[in-house]
């Protein structure tokens, strides 16, 4: 499946090392120069996705590509160990596996006491977002570690046509995250993309318990908010949306800020919501009050 407009339809190598800085909570946003950036999650997350470095399938004819980093603390210099990182992708004729039990394309590794992680994959294409728009060709990235900010992110390659065509790859949190794919030695391609996380912004299990449930929308049906770490995930109509990380003041946010949603508690124990997408040229809104809790 290509992806479609979601809300509508349902030795060398490259380094992404933010400079090192300071970071603080300006009461609504992380403040600094040194955490990797976020970006959307797209329509076609799978949690699950089996432990494998290796995410070739039998049969594939795309070309080989070695990715691999270090994932550090957000001083840029204390590597993490033992931090799960997710990573899925299209295939070569540009399609994700949403379905099969077999994760095509997907895989998850953790970071050893280094560090460092590693994944076998295939030199990802750009495919058509809708009948007039391209996605570059990107890698998709989950990033989770329990004393460190939730991340989920893309990495774009230089040199693409489509980069400066799309919302997510043109906006300049992405400038860093856009890598030069070189080979090594042997001839192999590779991309090396290091992580620097932010420490985490905690709401209470209480606080995220109230939040969690379905929410019936004014419009285009329904909304459910469950928790994944210290990520809140929202399904539109069934379909995973976007990861949010909390801001404060009862905000969520997705990455690039072009998904969040507020949500006003009342005394009475009832949850009520505001979504708002942005879009490269429109901004939509949903309101929506929960009215299944787990």
């Amino acid at each position: 499946m290509k992806r479609r407009t979601f809300v509508k339809n349902s030795t060398l190598t490259a380094f992404s090392i933010a400079t090192i800085g300071s970071i603080h909570w300006n009461g609504k946003s992380f403040v600094g120069d040194n955490i990797t950036t976020t970006d959307i999650l797209g329509p076609f997350y799978r949690p699950g996705a089996p432990m494998r470095s290796n995410l070739i399938p039998a049969g594939s004819k795309g070309e080989v590509l070695q990715l691999s980093g270090t994932v550090f603390q957000k001083d840029a210099k204390t590597p993490i160990e033992n931090v799960l990182i997710e990573a899925w992708q299209c295939d070569e004729n540009e399609n994700y596996d949403n379905t099969s039990d077999a994760y095509l394309f997907r895989g998850a590794v953790k970071s050893d006491k280094k560090g460092n992680y590693n994944f076998k994959t295939i030199v990802p294409v750009p495919y058509k977002a809708s009948p007039t728009s391209w996605r570059p060709a990107h890698i998709h990235l989950r990033v989770s570690s329990p004393n460190h900010q939730d991340l989920i992110t893309q990495i774009y390659f230089k040199g693409d046509a489509h980069l400066a065509e799309d919302t997510s790859s043109a906006s300049p949190q992405s400038a860093n995250r856009i890598l030069e794919i070189t080979k090594n030695t042997s001839g192999l391609k590779v991309v090396k993309f290091n992580i620097v996380l932010a420490d985490t912004f905690p709401l209470s299990d209480e606080g995220y318990n109230k939040l969690c449930g379905l929410y019936a929308l004014d419009k285009d049906g329904n909304a459910e908010f469950y928790r994944q770490d210290d990520l809140l995930f929202i399904k539109f109509n069934g379909q995973v949306w976007d990861g949010l990380a909390y801001k404060g003041n009862n905000l969520f946010e997705g990455g690039l800020g072009d998904l969040q949603a507020q949500f006003d508690l009342s005394a009475d124990g009832s949850v009520k919501a505001k979504i708002t997408s942005k879009g490269r040229t429109s901004v939509e809104s949903w309101e929506g009050t929960k009215f299944l809790k787990y």
